[in-house]
């Protein structure tokens, strides 16, 4: 049975490509479903459907001017970005893709994009050689590595005459990828989830620092996973590259005892943590008020200790016997002898679960849009994932933790 959309405003874009009149069947679903539906055209738009047919059927009026500002109180598009709780846009050709990988803003369906921090589906449309072109492929893959979701083109007869893949998805199946982003499971609802992500960075100096490759991609992928599926989620960013996502309570440090004073002040109030940050297992002994001269030929940095986050949660909830706590997700970036290591941590850090990977191993580690982990549980649990996306790994992982959940209310 398909789920209602009511409540969710969803703004519909549509570009020039024959296949927008396909807008019109979906405009017309979503807003029966009870969807608040905002539709925005491109100049090329309107060449193959007119904005009257769309406002007809939105019951909106339709935006295709940037500067068309018919309310002096707001300004359009940064109000229905605002406003909106999905962005659409259907169809997509190559050009409107380009757009929104490398930024551009000349137009309002353009414009608006930019202005939008609610989740971004795209269903694009277009010749099935420019489909399979690198540029495209590039902007695909970048918009991916965004959190931009895709439905993507179907295979058949082409308007051009080719027969491919590259035309625009059906409106049903455009609808129910809608409705499982609106709609969809929740398995999080009413959860908690602590995330660190990225690596801490220990000063030496005010211009110099000790620090690893962490990029905080697969923290971001575990913070958008939980955002999706309901939970409330807070995200403690070390130096990561790339924007943390929307929708989280985001929390910036430095060093490893910022992120250890940030974490346990807020980790009995969690239901799961997932300590996805690197953390420096060293740092300068003593950090130098002003910046080191070069004098000498050698240069001696005594380092000592950080504190172990990981092991002071894992202490922290070992003193609590009887008493709720959290799910434990620890990482092991390891570069030989992958099992025996993680295993070791497992026990050492009292984590309910490890995710562990080879770093040095190809698709895997830092900087990577794609991970290959395994996966260890203090039960004797263990589970092999194969390359996969950093967001699919986060999806798996949070199931396991989901499941060793206690009961909501115990």
């Amino acid at each position: 049975m398909v789920k209602s959309l009511a409540g969710k405003t969803i703004l519909l874009g549509i570009s020039g490509g024959i296949a927008a009149y396909k807008a019109a069947t979906l405009c017309s679903r979503l807003v029966g479903l009870g969807a608040s539906v905002r539709v925005m055209m491109t100049e090329g738009a309107t060449k193959f459907i007119t904005p009257l047919t769309l406002q007809t059927l939105s019951r909106h009026p339709v935006a295709t001017d940037v500067f068309d500002e018919r309310d002096a109180a707001i300004v359009q598009h940064i109000d229905w970005a605002d406003a909106a709780d999905l962005v659409v846009v259907a169809p997509a050709t190559a050009n409107v893709l380009s757009k929104m990988a490398n930024g551009l803003a000349d137009d309002m369906l353009s414009t608006t994009l930019l202005a939008v921090t609610a989740p971004v589906l795209v269903a694009p449309a277009m010749n099935v050689h420019m489909w399979e072109h690198p540029a495209v492929i590039d902007n695909v893959n970048k918009l991916a590595s965004r959190g931009v979701t895709f439905v993507e083109p179907g295979t058949g007869q082409l308007a051009c005459g080719y027969v491919g893949k590259g035309r625009l998805a059906e409106p049903d199946e455009i609808v129910d990828a809608i409705v499982e982003i609106l709609a969809g499971p929740r398995p999080l609802a009413g959860r908690r989830v602590l995330i660190t992500a990225g690596g801490t960075l220990e000063r030496i100096d005010p211009v110099r620092y000790i620090t690893n490759d962490s990029s905080g991609k697969m923290g971001f992928a575990f913070a958008e996973v939980a955002r999706d599926w309901g939970a409330d989620v807070t995200l403690v960013c070390g130096k990561t590259d790339g924007t943390p996502p929307s929708g989280v309570q985001t929390i910036r440090v430095e060093s490893a005892e910022q992120m250890k004073e940030v974490v346990m002040s807020r980790v009995p109030q969690m239901d799961i943590v997932v300590k996805a940050a690197a953390v420096a297992d060293y740092r300068p002994l003593h950090r130098e008020e002003h910046k080191i001269k070069k004098k000498a030929e050698t240069l001696t940095l005594s380092l000592v200790r950080n504190p172990d986050i990981l092991q002071a949660i894992g202490e922290w909830k070992q003193a609590l016997p009887g008493k709720r706590a959290p799910v434990v997700v620890g990482f092991a970036a390891e570069t030989m002898e992958l099992e025996r290591n993680a295993l070791d941590k497992l026990n050492r850090k009292k984590c309910d679960l490890i995710v562990a990977n080879n770093v040095a191993q190809e698709g895997a580690g830092f900087g990577t849009d794609t991970n290959i982990v395994s996966v260890y549980g203090a039960d004797g649990f263990a589970e092999h994932l194969p390359q996969m996306s950093k967001k699919a790994v986060a999806q798996r992982v949070l199931e396991l933790a989901k499941s060793r959940l206690a009961p909501e209310g115990l």
